[in-house]
Order: C-alpha cells, then sequence, then structure tokens
C-alpha cells in the first residue's frame, strides 16, 4: 500500500490564480472522450513560473498548465511551444508526460494553457517527506540515477528522433549569455546589485558548444517524479518550459545552480530546493566527474559554466521578484527573492575571483 503523505499533493488556490474551472471542463470535454463529472481544483503552490493546476474527476488525473497573471514576456510563457516540445520529445524520452490537450483561445480562460496526464508519485523539495529515508548508499544511487536519466536525454539522437526543430542549436552559448544579461538588465530592482562585473567575465569567456543534444533547461530533483512504491527509481521528468537544443554542459551548470551540499555555507544550504545535502549525496565536483566520465567531456572551464548557472538562476529569480516589486502577484514567497539575487551574484563573482 502506498503512503499517500509521500505523494506529491497540490494544496488550495490562490485568488489571484484562479480561472473559470466551469469553461476548462466544457472545452476539456469537447476534446478528451469519455471525461464525466465535474473536476475538483487545486493548485501546485511551489512553482514561481508558470502555475501548475490538478483537475481531478472521478476516473481521470488531468494537471493544466498556464502563464502566470501581470506583466510577462510571451517567449518566456510559451505554452504551446512547452506543449510541442513534450509531445515530440515523449516518442524517444518516455519520462515526459502524456499532452492530452492545448488551447490557444484566449476567450476560455484569458491565456493559452494545455492539459496533460498526471504522472502520480513522489516528489522532493528542501527536505525528505516525514516517513521517507534514504541511507548513504541509496542516497548516492538516487544521486546516480537522476544524473543517469540527464544523460539519457542529452543521449537522443536528434536527426533520427525528428527533433532538430527543437531549437537553434549552434551558437547556443553566446545566445545564452546575450539573452541572459538582457533579461536581468530589464528586470533589475533598485535593491538588486547590477550585476556588471559577472556579465562581463561571462561575455569574456564563452566557450563554443561541446555538441548540440536535447537540453532541459531547468533539471533538478522537484522536477523528477519518484516512483511511490520504489523511491530509487524515476517515473517522471516535468516542467519543460526551458527546453531547447543546445550545450549539454550549460544543463549541467544549470542543474549545479541547485545542488546544495551539506558543506556550503549557511545561506546557500537555506535557498536549497532539494535534498542533495543528505549523508550519501555526491558534492558537485563528483557529479561534474560522473557526468563528464560517461559523457566523455573533457571541459577545462567548467568555472564558466557554474557561474552561468548560478547567474541564469539569479535572472530567474529577479524576474520573479520583478512581478512581486510591481505588485502584479502578492505571493509572500516572493518577498525575500531580492536578497537571493545579491546573494547569487556575490557567490559568482567569488567563483570568478579563484580563476585569476
Amino acid at each position: 500500500m502506498v503512503d499517500q503523505n509521500l505523494l506529491d499533493q497540490p494544496r488550495q488556490l490562490r485568488e489571484e490564480d484562479r480561472f473559470d474551472v466551469e469553461a476548462v471542463d466544457a472545452w476539456l470535454k469537447s476534446r478528451i472522450e469519455g471525461l464525466e463529472g465535474q473536476p475538483e481544483l487545486a493548485q501546485f503552490s511551489k512553482g514561481a513560473s508558470n502555475l501548475t493546476y490538478r483537475l481531478r474527476y472521478p476516473d481521470r488525473d488531468l494537471i493544466l498548465r498556464r502563464p502566470p497573471p501581470g506583466t510577462k514576456a510571451r517567449s518566456a510563457h510559451n505554452m504551446v511551444r512547452e506543449h510541442d516540445i513534450q509531445k515530440a520529445l515523449k516518442p524517444v524520452y518516455p519520462l515526459v508526460p502524456d499532452m492530452l490537450a492545448l488551447c490557444t483561445d484566449e476567450a476560455i480562460i484569458g491565456c493559452d494553457f494545455y492539459v496533460m496526464e498526471r504522472i502520480e508519485g513522489i516528489i522532493l523539495r528542501a527536505n525528505l517527506p516525514p516517513g521517507l529515508a534514504f541511507d548513504t548508499e541509496q542516497a548516492r544511487a538516487l544521486g546516480r540515477s537522476a544524473l543517469d536519466r540527464l544523460i539519457d536525454l542529452h543521449s537522443v539522437d536528434i536527426d533520427k528522433a525528428g527533433l532538430k526543430d527543437l531549437g537553434k542549436g549552434e551558437g547556443y552559448n553566446r545566445r545564452q549569455i546575450e539573452g541572459w544579461s538582457e533579461r536581468f538588465r530589464r528586470a533589475r530592482t533598485w535593491n538588486v546589485l547590477p550585476g556588471r562585473y559577472v556579465m562581463d567575465w561571462l561575455a569574456d569567456h564563452i566557450p563554443d558548444e561541446v555538441a548540440i543534444r536535447v537540453i532541459h533547461g531547468d533539471y533538478r530533483f522537484d522536477n523528477l517524479v519518484l516512483d511511490a512504491d520504489d523511491p530509487m527509481k524515476i517515473v517522471g521528468v516535468l516542467d519543460w518550459e526551458l527546453a531547447t537544443l543546445g550545450d549539454p554542459l550549460m544543463d549541467l551548470g544549470n542543474s549545479m545552480a541547485y545542488w546544495v551540499q551539506a558543506d556550503d555555507d549557511r545561506y546557500f544550504r537555506g535557498f536549497r530546493r532539494q535534498p542533495t545535502h543528505i549523508p550519501g549525496m555526491m558534492k558537485r565536483s563528483e557529479v561534474v566527474e560522473y557526468y563528464c566520465d560517461r559523457m566523455n567531456l573533457q571541459p577545462d572551464n567548467w568555472a564558466f559554466y557554474e557561474v552561468y548557472g548560478l547567474f541564469r538562476l539569479a535572472v530567474i529569480a529577479q524576474q520573479i521578484y520583478y512581478r512581486y516589486h510591481h505588485r502584479q502577484t502578492r505571493n509572500p514567497a516572493f518577498r525575500h527573492f531580492w536578497v537571493a539575487v545579491n546573494y547569487l551574484l556575490w557567490r559568482c563573482r567569488g567563483i570568478i575571483r579563484q580563476q585569476r
């Protein structure tokens, strides 16, 4: 019997994030055969970018994804692209959820949205849920399993899978540095550091792509679904909002920005989004070594990818804080994101100074 307390569960809706569930229900029933009854609507509260809801029908469990309210760049919250990428990837990477319906008629709830099948399971957050524990060998094995699933993604044959139109590919690294730097400049508020030192260093040290692969863009434990009966097994990978074709080492750098380990400083440990601090989990240096050995890569400038991952995370946090700062959302979870942005910029500077 699966312990229901271990499963990832939604919470009550925030008022600012409500939508017309009756309109969505009617629209879905015209497209999904056999859908009966009225759905129970709840919201997964952990997301800070696109919003995720559960539509629980008597005989069907669905997930709806939509952009957040307020001013937003359409390219950063493109539901059509997020839906289409997952639909294209599903045949070659089965951990992607099943796509069921895409709506581009803003008359339904005022924005694009899509609906997919829910993958039930355990999602790890900052701390393990009560009742779940891993010994040191299990923790290490789970970390390797997560990395292996990322390596599986980076090993997909783009041409054979017909995925060459997922992104521009060549030139990805320079586009990322230029794009995230411009986003930071646009989203910066008065209480956040200018970041020029970090942006200039990144711009001066851009490497050529080591390869062009399908990359997730936000690969971390709270986007992985673990089997409730066998938590060592990963059964789903979620949140494909940033997926594209690009340099796999840039993707790894993104993931390492979230990989907080037990001997990190107090603030970074408090910033944790996943339980990579528990005994047995690999340290970041071990993760990079394991990944590069499996992928047969030998980066001689890992500091660039590490700084990039931390800077990109700072920009994401600042974009979210910008919405809070300008009262486009009142979600209290975003109130102190500006502090995290300053910390991440400081951490980037520390890594850069070690290279001089």
